[in-house]
């Protein structure tokens, strides 16, 4: 027997009651979906010149022999010594005489002079740029 008020329809068995119980449930998950939508990049390399002005420094070396012709005993071998901006390097031989002794046979002078110089020239620097295109190929879902 059913009512048409908003009351649950209870159905009397003998002495027990019986009342229909109702249970809602909810599943939650994820799917792929194809939107139609992307997004296409394009990147371009360009080349610009640009002209370079820039001061250069180097060393310039004078290299001179300096005979020397000078008889020293082994103990009292020259070594390499800076004197100012040259660098004064021995160069010895041994001569046999009643007694080995070393003669200084010439020196070297290495004279350092710093200068400058004007480089100019052309060089060439790449810059990117990038373009995002948007587009829409189908339908949304």
């Amino acid at each position: 027997m059913a009512t048409d008020n908003a009351e649950p329809y209870v159905e009397p068995v003998g002495d027990t009651l019986t009342v229909p119980l109702h249970r809602e449930e909810l599943r939650v998950g994820t799917r792929a979906v194809d939107t139609g939508r992307g997004v296409r990049i394009h990147k371009t390399v360009s080349e610009h010149p640009r002209h370079i002005d820039e001061t250069l420094l180097y060393d310039e070396l004078d290299v001179r022999h300096v005979t020397v012709d000078k008889i020293v005993p082994l103990s009292e071998a020259p070594a390499a010594r800076q004197e100012g901006d040259t660098l004064i390097v021995p160069v010895v031989e041994e001569v046999l005489v009643t007694e080995r002794r070393l003669r200084i046979k010439e020196e070297v002078h290495i004279t350092r002079t710093r200068r400058t110089r004007t480089q100019t020239g052309t060089v060439m620097l790449r810059e990117e740029d990038v373009v995002v295109e948007r587009f829409d190929e189908g339908p949304h879902k």
